[in-house]
């Protein structure tokens, strides 16, 4: 079973008289990668939060956003002018220094920007109960992105076993080509003698120099290699535990040497053929792996 490291997941949870709101979307990454966006109030929670979704997540670019609405309707909405005006001021320095037009719709630009429009919730600070419902509503996030990831990884497991599956089928398809080849490869080596005008040759040492370079365009070694590369890259992509990723993008490498040298090896358009057709497949395979965790 694997696991893909593209996804999304949301949740939701009403605390006290708060809307406590977390969304995480995740895209392939070498290593973990992320960016957190946290109300003010909750900035003391970052490093925690962080841990938590790195440890999850264990690989993969990810982007966490809470956000916390109040629901009481008590409540009183406030304007922070003064942060308004900081950025409006930002904005105006920043429009002048790069000769661009400031926006035309003042309102509609600074009423969007952060902390701009706030409720006053002076008297429901921020305590470890909340906190505890950040973390918890993250992790409830972070399940539904599991469980997305867990569908895609399905679903890239059946695309990578048919692909596995067609270069097995094209490797059946060499073997008829293999005699009828070295046959041909000697023919053309001794009518090519042949034309040489008054050549004397020893027969027993032309023999002995066919045989030599027959053998080394012999593909029965990288044919066995790559049979066994094929098996135990359905192995790998059978394991019970997950973060299989990396193995199987190496093992995908050792499958395109095995491939390459059968093409290189090959002296036969049929073969050729065959090599350049598990080359396309290999190609998805390649493009696909790295998605997985």
């Amino acid at each position: 079973m694997i696991l893909s490291m593209t996804g999304f997941g949301k949740a939701v949870k009403v605390f006290r008289n708060k809307k406590i709101t977390a969304e995480i979307k995740s895209l392939n990454s070498k290593q973990v990668d992320l960016a957190v966006r946290l109300p003010q109030d909750f900035r003391a929670a970052e490093l925690d939060l962080r841990s938590l979704v790195a440890q999850r997540l264990q690989r993969g670019k990810a982007d966490l956003t809470v956000t916390a609405e109040v629901i009481d309707a008590s409540s009183q909405t406030l304007l922070d002018i003064d942060r308004a005006r900081s950025y409006k001021e930002q904005i105006e320095r920043m429009s002048a220094e790069l000769c661009i037009d400031p926006p035309a719709d003042w309102y509609a630009t600074l009423l969007r920007l952060p902390d701009v429009v706030r409720t006053d919730i002076s008297d429901t600070e921020v305590d470890e109960a909340e906190i505890a419902a950040v973390t918890d509503v993250v992790n409830q996030a972070i399940d539904a992105l599991t469980a997305f990831r867990t569908q895609e990884g399905a679903r890239l497991q059946s695309f990578f076993e048919e692909k596995i599956a067609e270069i097995h089928s094209l490797y059946t398809r060499v073997e008829p080509y293999e005699q009828s080849r070295v046959e041909h490869i000697r023919a053309r080596l001794i009518d090519n003698l042949g034309k040489l005008p008054a050549v004397d040759y020893d027969t027993n040492r032309l023999e002995q120099e066919l045989i030599f370079y027959i053998e080394k365009l012999d593909i029965t070694e990288e044919k066995i290699r790559l049979e066994n590369h094929l098996k135990y890259f359905l192995e790998t992509l059978h394991q019970p535990t997950y973060g299989q990723g990396k193995k199987l993008g190496f093992i995908a490498q050792e499958l395109g040497r095995e491939i390459n040298t059968m093409g290189s090896k090959a002296n036969q358009a049929e073969l050729q053929q065959i090599v350049v057709m598990m080359k396309d497949q290999l190609e998805q395979i390649k493009e696909q792996v790295l998605n997985v965790l």
